[in-house]
Formats: structure tokens, sequence, C-alpha cells
């Protein structure tokens, strides 16, 4: 049952709350958040909103506009145990202090707006995501950049790298490269860390699947979370990356989302199920269908197929995402779909035979995204699927990896950089305006941002191993 104000201030009261915190997110997919005593929270408050400046916060407004308001959503409140002081968290909103218009670059309203453009379309009445976001856990991270120097440095106390390190002793049990998936303890060390984070995101809302150590050494993890809709979905996403770092901090170490960390070993995904649903019949399950899928999945497949170099734009968002994908080292780089097969951009999950469980899983995503913006962005692209008939062609179950040359050759890969992706996302991008959901200032903003801030430093910057290459020339 959804909370109401009233619930909200009643629970802060119950549970002897000090402050409030409002958690809101910017464009590019980090938490922000400011605080005020509890005594200040009243019912009004969440039809007042409170001010904050926009002109400080990444892809917001500019300085002569720079006066906004947040919103908190009632329903999206938990108890922040993380933290020593009592504190009440909400997830926000942003709105314009003058007209009371939500923000067209808040990523939480072009998530709203997603959800409420499929009920338009009578296609569907809600759609159910659940992202398997995969991390690392560090002992200790280092890294500086100068215009005479540039380094990074990553240390684990499960990387294999340490098993000819004098300890004093050296108790060895570490992950070999690429044998993380999934050794016992002791081998696995983060056994109890990630129970107690799952434990800990059960207490703040986030019902848990399963966790487990990664194909990666030095701590690859996944923690998977039960289904929810879309926004809702983004909301607790953002909840356990907190959850996860602040625990992870606690215990001395450091948890990273980002999507390729070390070389030669496997990066982080982010594997992304969906499904569409009206009432409660799945509409992406037919017992006749390839997989059990019936024919507006396939459509939807369609979609996320045709769409695939200008949804990773937001799907897959960093320079550092580029380090994952790359051909021939089994990422999910290949634009085909398929049962079971991990090679193939969506794979069908086979696991169950229960309607309810049928969904696509789209695998090239990675964790350093907006979920806001990325699950809105993989719903128009399916939609746009369905709306326009759009044929995956024939489902491809073999190893994409061991196809011969020939057959290769007739499959799509997936850009290698972020500068194609938002090149592809210029050209392609009116799948996102229908019903007004993204505009064309959050797609133009978006790419600026990535150009100026992301692509161009890195493009700019020597990189270090141009030196091993290049120094004797």
């Amino acid at each position: 049952m959804a909370l109401k104000p009233s619930d909200v201030v009643k629970l802060a009261k119950e549970n002897n709350i000090k402050m409030i915190d409002f958690k809101f997110i910017d464009l590019p997919g980090i938490w922000q958040h400011y605080s005020i005593p509890a005594h200040r929270l009243t019912e009004s408050l969440f039809d007042d909103g409170i001010g904050f400046d926009g002109s400080s916060i990444r892809g917001f407004a500019e300085i002569q506009e720079s006066d906004m308001l947040v919103f908190p959503d009632p329903d999206s409140a938990f108890i922040d145990y993380m933290l020593e002081v009592p504190t009440l968290s909400l997830t926000c909103n942003i709105r314009d202090p003058l007209t009371l218009e939500p923000f067209s670059r808040d990523p939480r309203y072009v998530a709203q707006k997603a959800e409420k453009y499929l009920i338009s379309t009578g296609m569907g009445d809600v759609s159910y995501w659940g992202p398997e976001a995969e991390f690392y856990i560090f002992n200790d991270i280092r890294f500086d950049q100068g215009v005479n120097y540039g380094y990074y440095y990553i240390d684990s106390r499960e990387g294999i790298w340490n098993s000819g390190r004098d300890e004093k002793p050296n108790l060895g049990y570490r992950p070999r490269h690429k044998e993380g998936y999934f050794p016992v303890p002791p081998m696995d060390t983060f056994q109890d860390l990630r129970s107690n984070i799952m434990l800990m995101m059960e207490k703040v809302g986030i019902e848990g699947e399963v966790h487990h150590h990664e194909v990666g050494t030095a701590g690859q993890g996944e923690i998977d979370m039960k289904y929810d809709t879309l926004t809702r979905m983004a909301d607790k996403l953002m909840t356990f990356k907190y959850v996860l770092k602040n625990l992870a901090r606690k215990a001395g170490l450091v948890a990273s989302f980002m999507p390729k960390p070390i070389f030669q070993d496997n990066g982080s995904g982010m594997h992304v199920h969906q499904s569409i649903w009206k009432k409660t019949t799945n509409l992406f399950y037919d017992e006749r269908g390839y997989a059990g899928i019936s024919q507006m999945a396939r459509f939807y497949t369609g979609g996320l197929l045709k769409h695939a170099p200008a949804l990773l734009a937001f799907a897959a968002p960093s320079t550092n995402s580029y380090r994952r994908l790359v051909p021939g080292f089994e990422a999910p780089v290949n634009l085909v779909y398929s049962q079971r097969n991990r090679s193939a951009a969506v794979r069908i999950p086979m696991y169950s035979k229960s309607p309810g469980a049928k969904r696509l899983e789209f695998r090239c995503p990675d964790p350093s995204c907006n979920p806001y913006l990325t699950f809105a962005a993989l719903l128009m692209a399916g939609l746009d699927g369905i709306q326009n008939k759009i044929d995956p062609g024939d489902p491809v179950d073999k190893n994409l990896y061991d196809l011969p040359p020939e057959e290769k050759a007739l499959v799509k890969s997936t850009p290698s950089s972020l500068e194609q992706v938002l090149e592809a996302l210029e050209r392609d991008h009116d799948f996102l305006l229908k019903g007004d959901v993204f505009t064309k200032d959050v797609i133009d903003t978006w790419i600026h941002y990535k150009r100026e801030h992301e692509v161009d430093p890195v493009r700019l910057r020597p990189h270090p191993y141009e030196y091993f290459l290049y120094f004797d020339i």
C-alpha cells in the first residue's frame, strides 16, 4: 500500500527520526542530497516543496534560472540505517518554482512519463524491470591525473596478483582470472559482506533474490533484486548502490560499479530484464512461440536491436563502457536474440516455464548508467518495435564467438566507443520523443554534456600504455 504524507510524518515520529534527507538524481546518474531537521517535516511540505540551487547540479539549470524545488515522494521513504544520526530518506522529483511544472531534465520525471506513455498506447498497463548490477569490491584504489603524469592503482585481498605477496602469512585462496563464478568460502571472502548488504536492502524495502561472487578475481559480485515497475525499480537500484557503497566503506572496503576497472578480467555489466503486462497477464508469454515468447515480445526485441546503437548512449554511457563491450571477449556485443545464449544482446531466460516469468534480458547495459533514463529509453525502443512491427529476424542459438567468418560477417555488433553511440543518438532519437517522454532539450543536453565532460577529456589525455608502445620512437 502506497504511503501518504501523513504516514511519513508518523513514521518519522515513531522512529525518533532527527533528520530528513532529500535525494534526487542528476542528469549523468549520481544521487544528490540535502537534509533538514525532522521537526521541519510537515504534510504541507509534500505539496509546497523545498528549494535548492539547480545551477550547481550537473545537467540541470543555468545560473540565471538556478532556483528549483524538490518534491518528495512519500512512497519512497526509508530509514537510512547507514547513518549514525537517525535519518529518514525521501526520493524527490524536481519542479520549477515559478510554474510548478515538472523540470524537463529531471531523469525521474522522464521515467514517469515513459510509464504513462505505455498506458496511453493501450499496449499494456505496466512494465516490469529487473536489473542485475555487477560490481567490484576493492581494498584500495588510487588514481590521479596531471599535466605530466597519470595513473591508477587497484588492490584487493582477493586479487590473484597477490598470490605471491609476503603477507606473513599469505593464506592463498584467491580466485584466478575469470574463475570467480562461484567457489565457496574461503575462496569467496565476501560472502558475509554480500549477505549483510542483502539483509540491509530488505530493511530499507528492497526484496533481494540472490547474491553471489561473479566471474572476476578481486571481489567481483552480484546482488539481484526482485523485479518492480519502471520508476520504482530505478529508485531501488539507486538505493541498492547507496547501501552497497556505504556498507563496504564501513567494512574498510570500497565498492565500484565502474564497467571495466581491471585489465584482462571481466567487466561489470547490468543485464536488464523487462516485460509488459496488462492487468495480471504477461503479454510477453506465448507457449507456442519461440522460447515461449509472444509476437509482441519479438517486435519489442526488434525495437531494442534496431535502436541499440542509440540506446547505448544512455545504457552504456561512459568511455569506460567500451573497454567492456569489445568483440571476441564474451561481451554481449552481437545484435541478435537467442534463448539461453549469453553471447547475444537479447537473451530469453529459460529457467522457468511459468507464464509470469517470461521476459527479455537486454545484456548490453552497464551500471554506470542513469537507470531512469536507461529504462525509459529501452521501453520506448521496445514500444516502437511493437508499433512498427519491427522483425528481429531469426534467433541465433549457436555460440556467436565460434561462428565461421561468413556467418559472423552477417551479425551486426554494438558500436565501439561512446563517441559513436552519441552520434547514433543524434541520428536516431525520434522514437524517444513520442508522447514527449524525452524532449529534444534532454537529448541535446545529454550529448553535449557527454562530449564536453567525458569524450573530449579522455581523448585529449595520453594513455599510460602509449608510453610502453611509443616512448622510444
